[in-house]
C-alpha cells in the first residue's frame, strides 16, 4: 500500500517532544523496511508542517528552521518519498462527515489520496476511510 501522509504524521515524526513521536517513528521505520511502500506529501501537508511547527514552538523555531527540518525528514525517506502535486479543486462538495472547518483539510486529503489510489495515513480517528497509524 502507498500512503499520503497527513500533516499530523509529519509533525509527530518531526519533533521528539510530540506525544505520538515514537508511535509514528516506529511506523515510518516499518514503512522504510518495505521496498514497495511509497509515502507521498502534497504541498498543503508540507506547508502545514512548517506552520504548525512554528506555532507550536511559540515562534522559538523560525520558518527557516521548520522548513529545514521538513527537508531533513523528507530526505530521510529517500526513495520511499514522492511529492504529490495537488490536482484536486476545493470547489467541490465535501462529504457529509465534514461538517466543521477543522475537518476540511482532512476531507481534502482523503479525496486527494483516493483520486491517486493512495491511502491517507493519519493520527486523526475522525476521518472515515483513512488509515490510522497503529498504537
Amino acid at each position: 500500500m502507498n500512503y499520503l501522509l497527513d500533516v499530523n504524521i509529519l509533525v509527530a515524526w518531526g519533533w521528539s517532544d510530540h506525544p505520538h513521536h515514537e508511535r509514528v517513528d516506529k511506523w515510518i521505520g516499518f514503512s522504510l523496511s518495505k521496498p514497495r511502500i511509497l509515502l507521498h506529501t502534497p504541498s498543503i501537508v508540507e506547508l502545514g508542517f512548517v506552520r504548525i511547527s512554528v506555532q507550536k514552538s511559540a515562534d522559538t523555531i523560525t520558518i527557516k528552521e521548520a522548513a529545514d527540518r521538513l527537508e531533513h525528514l523528507l530526505t530521510t525517506l529517500g526513495s520511499h518519498h514522492r511529492f504529490l502535486p495537488d490536482d484536486l479543486s476545493s470547489r467541490r462538495e465535501f462529504p457529509t462527515w465534514c461538517n466543521h472547518a477543522k475537518h476540511t483539510t482532512g476531507a481534502h486529503l482523503l479525496a486527494l489520496a483516493e483520486k491517486h489510489g493512495l491511502q491517507l495515513a493519519t493520527l486523526d480517528t475522525g476521518i472515515p476511510g483513512a488509515f490510522v497509524i497503529p498504537q
